[in-house]
């Protein structure tokens, strides 16, 4: 089964990550005035854009907070210890039957899993506990116009999301003290930033607005449409946790191609604990997050529905782990490779030239290891008789280093 979706969503890793801010070409407030034709082109009221930008300043934290993204500088397992703690899985399991009804309501009317909402909403904001959190939690508009000023990596982006919140005040007749959210400007509960919003916003609670910090039902409801529209399918688990025979060819780990559970079966491959597959032709493919030596899953299309929510897979594997634990499933089987010695960003990258010198990687040079370097390094494993997990190491960059001298 081979998905369009996949390849995008590699492309995707590369192109938006941010690679931190570039210099502005004008002052704050020069800025504000030229951008108000490029927003009332888009649809935004003369009278909303002033509303909205009179008298604003800059986020001076900006800078500072662009530079520190934990899903591409954490070992995925210290992310996933962070997130997935235990008392977070008890506030979860008494936040969701404090809401119970909600939850029931938008997982019938729209097929997705209320545990996979659940754990958007633990993981982003710690069920709404930081939605209070000034530090945290702030002004989207300003934000996202401090983020435009500064010309990021990904400027066209954050201009398509500074309108959109534009767009949403104008809409849902907020104020700019309403529209709240992270210094990226992702909005409410479950952080959708301002474009999806706009594309796929629902009013959960019928009261003709969305609203997606003061209402939980607008929160809920249009993360699942955004699961959905993203190809969320309904009552697909999003993975298993597998054990992997020694002899097996990692290069069969690829996201280009799911191919149906049986193909791994065949190979060598079970679920752990001794657990059955539900339906052997579900089209999956292999993960191994730290190679040969750790946690291994067997993903469906719906994992990677959780990468179009937020391309990390880190953060998609504790969304999926956190879904899990909610229902009541305990920890992965395996254990992780913790005394891993990692390359620092100036290794990472110098790993990237070298796997394009060998002409294994022509992505980005940006020292973020995503799975296409991780597929250029299975490559370089394998002409090299070794075992191809694609787990990047500070070894990896010793021996790249020796191996373009």
């Amino acid at each position: 089964m081979r998905l369009p979706l996949l390849r995008s969503l590699a492309l995707l890793t590369v192109l938006l990550a941010g690679r931190g801010l570039a210099a502005p070409v004008e002052s704050f407030p020069q800025f504000l005035q030229g951008f108000e034709a490029k927003a009332v082109a888009a649809g935004v009221s003369r009278g909303t854009y002033r509303a909205a930008t009179e008298g604003l300043t800059p986020d001076p934290n900006i800078p500072d907070l662009v530079e520190s993204q934990p899903e591409f500088t954490t070992a995925i397992w210290d992310y996933l210890d962070k997130r997935v703690t235990e008392s977070r899985v008890d506030r979860g399991r008494a936040a969701i039957e404090r809401n119970r009804e909600l939850f029931a309501a938008v997982g019938k009317r729209t097929g997705v899993d209320p545990h996979i909402l659940g754990a958007i909403w633990g993981i982003e904001t710690d069920y709404g506990a930081v939605l209070g959190n000034d530090r945290l939690i702030r002004p989207v508009i300003r934000s996202l116009a401090t983020l435009v000023h500064q010309r990021r990596g990904r400027l066209a982006e954050d201009e398509a999301d500074f309108i959109a919140a534009l767009l949403l005040l104008q809409k849902n007749r907020l104020t700019p003290g309403e529209l709240l959210g992270s210094w990226a400007g992702a909005i409410g509960h479950l952080q959708v930033n301002p474009s999806n919003v706009l594309a796929h916003g629902l009013d959960g609670d019928g009261d003709g607005r969305i609203d997606l910090h003061g209402s939980l039902a607008d929160a809920l409801s249009t993360s699942a449409k955004f699961l959905l529209d993203l190809g969320y399918q309904a009552g697909l688990d999003w993975g298993f946790e597998v054990e992997v025979p020694e002899s097996f060819d990692y290069l069969l780990a690829t996201r280009e191609q799911l191919r149906p559970i049986h193909f791994f079966s065949e190979r060598g491959i079970r679920r752990v604990r001794g657990r059955a597959f539900a339906d052997p032709a579900t089209p999956v493919f292999l993960y191994a997050p730290a190679g040969r030596n750790g946690p291994k899953f067997l993903m469906t299309a719906n994992y990677l529905v959780l990468k179009g929510y937020n391309f990390s897979d880190s953060y998609a594997l504790s969304v999926a782990h956190l879904t899990d634990r909610l229902k009541g499933a305990g920890t992965f089987a395996a254990d992780w490779p913790r005394q891993t010695k990692f390359p620092n960003l100036a290794q990472r990258k110098a790993i990237q030239q070298a796997l394009t010198r060998l002409g294994l990687y022509d992505g980005v040079v940006d020292g973020r290891i995503g799975p296409i370097s991780a597929a250029a390094y299975a490559r370089f494993q394998a002409s090299r008789g070794e075992v191809a997990d694609g787990f990047i190491t500070l070894q990896s960059y010793e021996d790249l280093l020796e191996a373009t001298r």
